[in-house]
C-alpha cells in the first residue's frame, strides 16, 4: 500500500454538514477522475459521502453502478479517518432527491466552500458533479491527503473483477507491453483532422460520427491544428514510432482498447504478436461484460504490465501512468503527437524521420516516465 499523509481522528470532524453523493459521468476511467475529486471536495465541504453514482450518458450504451467494479467495504475502509463515507443514509434523508450541483463548467480556479457550501447547508443533501479543471495543488493538505487516499489505496477492483482481471493477466505471454492505441471513428471525427489514405469503411465510419458541428478543418488552420499535435495517431504510424523507438517487432502486445478500432492491419502487419480481451477471454465472458468491467480489465493490465505504451494522454492515460509511477514502474512512455506532425510536415521520411522520432522520445524513453506525474506532485511516491 501507498503511504500518504497519516490519518487522524480529527481529519474527519464528527459534526457534518450534511450527505454528498458524487455524480460520475462518462467512461470508467473518467467515473474514477470525479470520484477521486470528489473525495477531496466532500472533506472540504465537511460533509458525510454516500456511494456515488455513475451517470452514464447514452453514448457509452452503459449501465453499470460502483459496486459493480469497485469493492465498497474496501473504499470505505480505506477512506475512515479522511472522509466518512456510508452506505444508508438517515430515512428522512433519503426519501428526498439529492439538489443538484453541476461544478463541469467552472472556469479557472473557484472555491468549493464558497461556491458549494451555502447549498449543502441549506438542503443537507446534494448531488455534486466536480469541475473538470480544478487544480489540485491548490486544496489545502488535509484535501489533498483525501484526494491521494481516494485514488491510489481505496479504488480497488471488486472481488469477481479482479479474478478476471487477474485470469487475463495470466494468459498474456510474458514479457509484454501494453497499449493504449486510440483510433476509433468518433475519436478522429472530434479531432476534426483529415485523413486521406484511409479505407473507404473508414473513411465512411469517421462521417457517420462526425455530426453537423465537427467539419473537417482545412487549410492553414488544419496544419496549425495538426502541427499542435491533436491530431490522432494512426495505427501504421504508431507502429513505424515503436520501431523507431528500437522496440523488435516480435514484442508481446496486449491492446488495451474498445471497440471499433480502425486501418488495425497497419498496426499488425508488422507488430504480429497482438493479444486483446475478446481473443483471450471466453465468448461468453466477454459479452456478459459491462462496459465499464472492460475498461476495468484494460486498466489493471496496463498498470501491471512490463511496459505501458499510449498514443493519447486521455482520462484512462493519466490514471494508469499515474498509478505506475506511484508505484515505481518505470517503463512508461506516451508517444508525441506534435513531434510526427511537425517532422512530417518538413518533409522527413523514412531512416530521417525515424532517427528524428528516436531523438524527440530520447530522454522520456530512457527515464521510462514521460508524462506520468507533475514534477512536483504533492503524493508522496518513491522513483
Amino acid at each position: 500500500m501507498i503511504g500518504f499523509y497519516p490519518r487522524s481522528p480529527s481529519a474527519a470532524p464528527s459534526t457534518r454538514n450534511g450527505y454528498i453523493r458524487i455524480d460520475c459521468y462518462g467512461g470508467l476511467n473518467q467515473l474514477r477522475r470525479d470520484l477521486c475529486d470528489g473525495i477531496a471536495v466532500a472533506r472540504l465541504l465537511n460533509a458525510t459521502m454516500v456511494l456515488p453514482k455513475f451517470e452514464v450518458a447514452a453514448y457509452w450504451n452503459e449501465s453499470s453502478g460502483f459496486a459493480d467494479v469497485f469493492d465498497v467495504d474496501h473504499f470505505i475502509e480505506q477512506t475512515r479517518g479522511y472522509v466518512e463515507v456510508v452506505k444508508d443514509m438517515p430515512e428522512e434523508i433519503s426519501l428526498k432527491e439529492p439538489f443538484k450541483v453541476d461544478c463541469r463548467k467552472q472556469k479557472g480556479h473557484f472555491d468549493y466552500v464558497e461556491t458549494v457550501l451555502p447549498a449543502l447547508l441549506q438542503h443537507r443533501y446534494i448531488s455534486l458533479t466536480p469541475a473538470m479543471s480544478q487544480r489540485k495543488d491548490r486544496y489545502p493538505s488535509h484535501a489533498k491527503a483525501c484526494y491521494c487516499q481516494g485514488c491510489y489505496n481505496a479504488l480497488k477492483l471488486n472481488k469477481k473483477v479482479e479474478a478476471k482481471a487477474m485470469e487475463l493477466l495470466q494468459a498474456i505471454p510474458k514479457p509484454f507491453l501494453s497499449l493504449h492505441l486510440r483510433f476509433e471513428p468518433d475519436m478522429v471525427a472530434y479531432s476534426r483532422c483529415e485523413y486521406s489514405a484511409l479505407s473507404s469503411k473508414s473513411l465512411d465510419a469517421i462521417e457517420a460520427a462526425r455530426g453537423e458541428d465537427r467539419n473537417v478543418l482545412v487549410g492553414d488552420a488544419a496544419h496549425l491544428w495538426r502541427n499542435r499535435g491533436k491530431c490522432p495517431l494512426t495505427p501504421s504510424e504508431t507502429a513505424f514510432i515503436l520501431q523507431a523507438l528500437g522496440i523488435p517487432t516480435e514484442t508481446n502486445i496486449y491492446l488495451a482498447a474498445g471497440d471499433g478500432l480502425m486501418e488495425l492491419d497497419g498496426f499488425t502487419s508488422i507488430y504480429k504478436n497482438m493479444y486483446t480481451k475478446s481473443s483471450l477471454l471466453t465468448h461468453e465472458d466477454f459479452e456478459r461484460m459491462h462496459g465499464n468491467t472492460k475498461a476495468a480489465l484494460d486498466y489493471y493490465v496496463s498498470v501491471n504490465s512490463d511496459a505501458y505504451v499510449t498514443t493519447f494522454f486521455g482520462n484512462m492515460d493519466k490514471m494508469v501512468t499515474a498509478m505506475r509511477t506511484m508505484q515505481g514502474l518505470q517503463k512508461t512512455l506516451v508517444l508525441s503527437r506534435r513531434a510526427f506532425a511537425n517532422y512530417t510536415a518538413a518533409g522527413l521520411a523514412g531512416d530521417q524521420l525515424a532517427k528524428a522520432m528516436w531523438d524527440a522520445h530520447r530522454e522520456d524513453y530512457i527515464m521510462g516516465r514521460g508524462l506520468a506525474l507533475p514534477e512536483h506532485c504533492f503524493c508522496e511516491f518513491k522513483l
